[in-house]
This record gives C-alpha cells, structure tokens and sequence, in this order.
C-alpha cells in the first residue's frame, strides 16, 4: 500500500511545504500554500522576495 503513487500524494497535502511538519488545528495559507505557522509564513515569503530578485537580474541581463 505505501508503495503506491497516490498515498504520497495524500501525505503531502497532510504537510508543510516549508517544514515538511504536520498540520495543527491551524493552517495558514500564503499564494494557495498550506503552511503550518508564522515563521514558515516568513519563511516562505523570504524565498519569494529571493526568487523575484532572483528574476528581475535575469530579466535585465
């Protein structure tokens, strides 16, 4: 059973896609990502703000 495609994709949907925790009574969201608290919030929008500046000096070379 655990070799089987769809059980991976259900355990990722139960999971942080910063932390890889486990969801609590609360889940935030953030661009239609589930995350599991405030500091994977900050987390995430720090990897944005990096992937956009990343693209932008791309863009102007």
């Amino acid at each position: 059973m655990h070799n089987n495609p769809r059980c991976f994709r259900n355990d990722a949907a139960k999971r942080c896609a910063i932390c890889s925790r486990r969801f609590g009574l609360i889940r935030y969201y953030s661009c239609q990502t589930a995350l599991c608290s405030k500091k994977c919030i900050d987390r995430f929008s720090c990897r944005l703000e990096a992937d956009r500046r990343w693209f932008r000096k791309l863009q102007a070379a």
